[in-house]
């Protein structure tokens, strides 16, 4: 049995962005971006760029779609010809969606130029761009990047840093940001490192990435993270870092863990795979039950089905078959065109549920369309019970870090309870990870976003915000 699974990108939460920066002493680094970006491509399906510097002036090329399809000709990537360059892509939300908002974003001011490209979202930034437009400023693009590439200029008296320090101060949101003069690297994470970001080493060099992956596709080392509140500057001198003086807490988003990151990765000292894993063992514990095989929904629930079944003692199988999307299939913002859009299709394997009982594990719950209709497919194909088992507790409240999360009202968690929610999806029982699980999984005590599940935001969210989510 086949199913059209267009659905599949409505019920999810989708990471806006992925950054990287890549600064060498005599390579040229586009290559290296370009490989960067390939890696980070889950992080953002919309659109694609790379800025290069190329002797003193940054050029750059960006565009709408999948990085092969914006660098779908070795010319493009032969005219990036530099030895520092920063590269970006982005899924956006409904009113981003245009390639004059693609990233990164070079502006020229009184210093130079510079290059800008960030991951996360800035929750006062309307309120600065308004300030910025009584002063004069005209904008191009309607995204975070720029009014913060305004704001530096403003600031940029002496050294870039100090310009950049200061902004900081003015931020109020999440942000993983690279930025490139025509001599520096520079990378920032927002003071209470909500967005990842991380350092890395390569021959005569370095590179700055939202994940560690990017570091391994192009075979640099791994250095650290970038640590909350702190300004890494690369040039010609090696590596200095700056760290603001507002307080700072580490508050990394819980679903970098649970869902955003590539399972390959490691964000603050934590294994992706391996908090997975921990976090399906715990499902186990926390809401066993009597059943024949354990399956996932791919690729996301994997980890934890895997977890899962080591805990149970349940046998593991492959149940749900994604077939792998080529070409044009990038994530649209609005779900008219995803309708138009290629199809993305999902098989069942029914030799490893016919006449079984059956725990499918996945991720997250947003909407709850997703495990309506897979639960339907797997009864069509002959499962005797279906026992949905999320590796994380439901999602209640929207988030306005960087994640594109539906209004309150359409999260099914904030509006129907866990035994409500297993009668809509039809499944014979249904089991979310608690809060404390979710913590535990990730071998830390403390550290992390939770807003999106508790409610309990790192800052004030302006009311207007909070109104249009409602």
């Amino acid at each position: 049995m086949i199913m059209n699974l267009n659905f599949l990108d409505e019920d999810k939460l989708k990471e806006e962005c992925g950054v990287i920066g890549v600064y060498s002493k005599e390579q040229n680094v586009t290559e290296m971006i370009y490989h960067g970006l390939y890696a980070l491509q889950h992080r953002g399906q919309e659109s694609a760029g790379i800025a290069i510097n190329q002797n003193g002036a940054i050029n750059y090329h960006k565009n709408m779609g999948l990085v092969s399809e914006v660098f779908n000709d070795n010319e493009i990537l032969e005219k990036l010809d530099g030895n520092m360059g920063i590269g970006h892509v982005m899924y956006s939300t409904d009113e981003k969606s245009s390639a004059v908002n693609a990233q990164p974003l070079v502006v020229k001011y009184k210093k130079g130029s510079i290059a800008i490209a960030h991951n996360g979202n800035i929750v006062n930034a309307d309120s600065l761009r308004e300030i910025l437009q009584d002063s004069g400023v005209v904008f191009q693009t309607t995204n975070d990047s720029e009014v913060m590439a305004n704001m530096i200029a403003r600031y940029h008296k002496e050294e870039i840093e100090k310009a950049v320090n200061r902004v900081m101060e003015l931020l109020k949101g999440s942000y993983a940001l690279v930025l490139m003069t025509e001599n520096k690297l520079i990378g920032v994470r927002d003071n209470q490192g909500i967005r990842p970001l991380c350092l890395g080493k390569i021959d005569d060099g370095y590179i700055l990435a939202s994940e560690s992956c990017a570091l391994d596709t192009i075979g640099a080392e791994f250095i650290r993270d970038i640590e909350p509140g702190e300004m890494v500057i690369i040039d010609e001198n090696g590596v200095k870092s700056i760290f603001n003086d507002k307080w700072s807490k580490k508050r990394l988003c819980i679903f970098e863990l649970i869902y955003f990151a590539r399972p390959d990765s490691r964000i603050d000292d934590i294994s992706v795979y391996l908090a997975r894993k921990e976090a399906g063992k715990i499902l186990a514990k926390e809401h066993p039950t009597d059943a024949d095989v354990v399956i996932s929904v791919p690729d996301s629930g994997t980890s934890a089905a895997i977890g899962y079944a080591e805990e149970s003692g349940i046998p593991y199988s492959i149940g749900l078959v994604k077939n792998r999307y080529i070409g044009r299939t990038f994530i649209r913002p609005n779900q008219s065109d995803r309708e138009q859009g290629v199809q993305i299709k999902l098989n069942v394997l029914k030799e490893n549920v016919e006449g079984k009982r059956v725990v499918l594990v996945d991720d997250s719950i947003v909407r709850g369309t997703t495990s309506k209709k897979i639960v339907k497919m797997l009864k069509k194909s002959g499962a005797k019970e279906v026992h949905l088992r999320i590796s994380s507790p439901p999602v209640i409240y929207p988030c306005y870090f960087g994640i594109d999360t539906p209004y309150r009202k359409h999260l099914v968690g904030a509006n129907k309870t866990p035994e409500e929610i297993c009668e809509m999806v039809n499944a014979d029982s249904l089991g979310f990870l608690s809060e404390k699980g979710l913590i535990k999984s990730t071998g830390k005590a403390e550290g992390f976003c939770l807003a999106c599940i508790n409610g309990d935001y790192p800052m004030e969210i302006p009311r207007e915000e909070v109104e249009a989510n409602e």
